[in-house]
């Protein structure tokens, strides 16, 4: 492996061979907004969504948008270093990022788990609903959220929020850029990103981009190596048709991983109350994921300003895993009660996505308005296997005075596994009608046909689901130059990962979506606000029932609705603030009245900002604040024999705030400094109660970096 001065020489030879290579900007072919996408756009500094796609497939405005949405720009992912995709999601409004284990997560908002994902606006499948190891953001160039139900543009309805990566295109112009970061716990991190054109006509252009981040942990035992390389080549074949490939390798190595966390409550229905860095690892654990995601994709755009656009995309996910699990209820005068599960573990997803689109402008009855149009299919196919030892059972210590020390799965009792395909395939279409000069009308539909097959578990895993019409439609009026009223509905359709005690997946999530608000253009339009209020019905929900060994289940809830309302403010409204600012307020209730889902916080609050101190401009300084409301679990107690149950105990998180700290220096044109200080008042809180174990999420910790950009 090539050493880090190796990957900075590298880095800065080739952003030399760019300069050399063109000595004038050359014209780009400019698509759609997610085709070429420039880090040197004006307003590098700015924390203001961008026009985006990802909502219908129609290039819009947030303002033009009739569902709540928001950015994580560039900007504000390398002020905060927000490095990782968990990172970057804990700072953007109405977002929970639920870390169950060290490495693997669910992404909820509005309480509801969050499975809509998008690459460049293309839908990509979750099979099991969560990210395995820990995904890198330096291959982004920003992070788009749009939340409540968005069936017309991932196939289902899910009504959390849909989260669109936009990922680094090549430049017209060559750049490139250096990070090296150290921090606590012996972090040690480098990034590269060099773009440009790589012939003299310009016509074709490419980006390449490099992570490595290595770092120990406040948790005992545990240390992860995370590798990333996003290279990118775009080819424009003539004036008006751009080819692009690109692939992306990302690997995330751990050991001492954690197979669930710490158990919450005592057999006497008491709150434990471990050190932070208490972990439930054992020495030899380790959970290594790769992925790899290659994708091809054609645009033209047309004489009449309509583009097309195919995608092809294949995503090859790889995951081995040696792993340790503790269950059963401490006592907590003696300590017993806990026992051993230890497990290996492989697991090989292989997905394949075809995307056809095409948009753009029509006219009817005088007026232009816009449409768009488009067909996908998805095939998905895993295998996984667990194997099973003659050793669980083994009684332990109490956590206290756990070292990690055990034996090694033998393996030697068995195995099973999974072997099941997914397939998807929908059409859709959808229309943003022009009514007037103050009123536009967005109509669609998808029609999805779901299919599964295969084996979960020794059981069979036969789903269908044929023409299925998730409807859409909103509306947006004009008030003034600076404020609309919008209003959208849909129909919710979501094909669940959960399963029953059985391991049945549970029928899909059925239901219907409301949201209206008023979003408004302030400050010479540098910045958007918004107020959202939504009412969400759904049958068929997902409710943790209980854990089997080391497997949740769940059982499905009828009659959930989920009412709330959520404000946000981002952009300049200053000369040389960017402020990104959300409250998000959801109350969930089941068809008797009481709390649905008692682990999702009712009040919840990110804000961030920065600052250019005046006749200092080349400083930097801000701060971000997160907060949320207590929250809660209830949790099955075990007697000493880990088996035989006593009852039920509510594990509670109370209200808590992480305040983040950064400044930055820019000492000339090419060379900064920037220092990160997180968690700063030292806040001790549990990562998530989404499952009936957890962990504390990091104490303060500190990074420095030095940044050279060309």
């Amino acid at each position: 492996m090539l050493n880090r001065k190796t990957h900075l020489a590298v880095a800065i030879a080739a952003a030399c061979s760019f300069n050399n290579a063109v000595a004038a900007e050359q014209e780009q072919l400019e698509l759609d907004a997610q085709t070429v996408v420039s880090s040197s756009a004006a307003g590098a500094d700015s924390y203001q969504s961008q026009p985006s796609s990802a909502a219908i497939k129609l290039d819009l405005t947030p303002r033009q948008t009739p569902q709540a949405m928001s950015t994580l720009t560039g900007a504000q992912l390398r002020d905060f270093k927000l490095t990782s995709v968990n990172d970057a999601l804990k700072a953007a409004p109405g977002i929970q990022v639920q870390e169950v284990e060290t490495d693997r997560t669910y992404y909820t908002s509005r309480g509801f788990d969050i499975t809509n994902f998008q690459y460049d606006g293309i839908s990509v499948p979750f099979v099991y609903g969560n990210v395995e190891g820990d995904l890198d953001t330096a291959m982004y160039e920003r992070v788009e959220v749009v939340r409540g139900a968005n069936g017309l543009m991932t196939g289902t309805g899910n009504p959390s929020a849909t989260i669109n990566f936009v990922r680094k295109r090549p430049t017209a112009t060559p750049e490139a850029r250096v990070d090296l970061t150290a921090g606590s716990w012996d972090k040690r991190r480098i990034d590269t990103d060099v773009s440009g054109p790589l012939n003299d006509a310009g016509t074709v252009r490419g980006r390449a981009v490099y992570a490595n981040e290595n770092k120990n942990s406040y948790l005992d035992r545990y240390s992860r190596e995370k590798n990333l390389f996003h290279g990118v080549l775009e080819f424009d074949l003539d004036e008006r048709t751009l080819f692009t490939l690109g692939h992306t390798l990302q690997t995330s190595d751990a050991n001492g991983s954690m197979w669930g966390a710490l158990p919450l409550v005592y057999q006497d229905g008491g709150e434990t109350d471990y050190s932070r860095s208490t972990s439930t690892a054992a020495d030899w654990a380790y959970w290594d994921n790769q992925e790899n995601r290659s994708f091809a994709e054609v645009a033209r755009l047309f004489d009449n300003d309509w583009q097309a656009k195919a995608v092809l995309t294949r995503v090859e996910k790889k995951s081995d895993g040696s792993m340790f699990y503790v269950y059963g209820t401490p006592n907590r005068e003696t300590g017993a009660g806990l026992y051993s599960y230890p497990s290996e573990y492989t697991e090989k997803n292989t997905q394949l996505i075809v995307d056809l689109q095409a948009s753009g402008p029509f006219s009817l009855a005088g007026r232009e308005h816009q449409a768009t149009l488009g067909a996908s299919w998805s095939r998905s196919e895993l295998e996984d296997l667990s194997w099973y030892d003659s050793t669980t059972g083994t009684m332990l210590p109490p956590l206290e005075d756990w070292n990690g020390h055990i034996g090694a799965p033998l393996n030697d009792n068995g195995s099973n596994g999974s072997d099941f395909t997914d397939r998807m395939k929908s059409v859709y279409g959808a229309a943003r009608w022009s009514l007037s000069d103050d009123l536009s009308l967005i109509t669609g539909a998808r029609v999805v046909d779901v299919k599964s097959d295969g084996t979960n578990y020794g059981l069979a895993k036969s789903t269908k689901t044929s023409g299925k019409v998730v409807p859409y439609a909103g509306v947006v009026y004009d008030l003034t130059e600076q404020y609309s009223l919008y209003a959208s509905y849909t129909e919710i359709f979501d094909a669940q990962t959960k399963t029953d005690r059985g391991g049945s997946r549970l029928a899909p999530v059925e239901g219907v979506n409301y949201e209206a608000g008023i979003k408004g253009e302030l400050f010479d339009d540098k910045v958007d606000v918004s107020l959202a209020v939504f009412r969400t019905e759904q049958d068929n929900f997902a409710e943790q029932a209980g854990v089997n060994g080391a497997v949740a289940y769940y059982r499905a809830v009828e009659g959930l609705t989920s009412e709330g309302y959520e404000l946000e403010f981002a952009g300049e409204p200053l000369d040389g603030l960017q402020l990104s600012a959300g409250y998000t307020f959801v109350d969930i209730t089941k068809a008797d009245g009481s709390h649905g889902v008692t682990y999702a916080p009712k009040h919840m609050i990110k804000t961030a900002a920065t600052y250019r101190v005046p006749g200092m401009e080349k400083l930097k300084v801000g701060g971000a604040v997160r907060w949320q409301d207590d929250i809660k679990i209830a949790v099955p107690l075990t007697a000493d024999d880990g088996f035989t149950s006593i009852g039920t105990a509510d594990a509670k998180q109370k209200a808590y705030a992480v305040v983040d700290l950064m400044a930055s220096y820019e000492i000339d044109a090419n060379w900064s400094v920037s220092a990160n200080l997180n968690n700063l008042t030292d806040e001790k809180y549990l990562s998530s109660l989404y499952w009936t174990q957890a962990y504390y999420g990091a104490p303060r910790n500190a990074s420095m970096s030095v940044s050279w950009k060309y």
